[in-house]
């Protein structure tokens, strides 16, 4: 990758998630491609995690204002759906960063089944949960109750 699109690639990979703010685009595995043109134009790629997204347009701008704060002054932005986001796109700091949040990440593809039993407390450490509703403060989220010191947490849906 030349330098411009290196230094490229970490202004944009340092953009916050607009829903989960401790969170970087790239830490979801939402940015794709940046790639700086013969011409200075920034092309920046991204891939939500849901095509519905409200959030597309303020991703979009944040984008675009960290790299002009940057230095580059033609800047694109565009969302590629295909192929979808996938949980597996997020990277091990993303994991560990929504663990610290005191939410539930995912597991990798191909660690155990879709459909999850259990999943462990992010506060004590129990696997003595229970999903209370399938559907959290976004639609990539659910919600549980720990059973054994009784908080309630955010688990982040696994999508493969």
């Amino acid at each position: 990758m030349p330098a411009g699109e290196s230094s490229a690639w970490e202004v944009a990979a340092g953009v916050a998630d607009p829903e989960l703010p401790d969170l970087t685009l790239e830490d979801l595995g939402v940015l794709r491609s940046v790639d700086v043109g013969p011409d200075g134009e920034v092309a920046v790629v991204l891939t939500p995690t849901y095509s519905g997204c409200p959030a597309l347009e303020v991703m979009r701008q944040d984008v675009i204002a960290a790299l002009r704060s940057a230095g580059h002054q033609s800047v694109r932005v565009d969302f590629q759906l295909q192929p979808a986001w996938t949980t597996d796109l997020m990277g091990p700091r993303g994991r560990e960063r929504l663990a610290e949040m005191r939410i539930a990440p995912p597991p990798p593809a191909g660690s155990g089944p879709l459909l999850q039993v259990s999943l462990k407390c992010p506060q004590c450490g129990s696997l003595r949960t229970r999903e209370t509703s399938h559907f959290g403060s976004t639609s990539c989220k659910s919600l549980w109750r720990c059973l054994a010191c009784g908080e309630p947490f955010e688990h982040f849906k696994a999508l493969y």
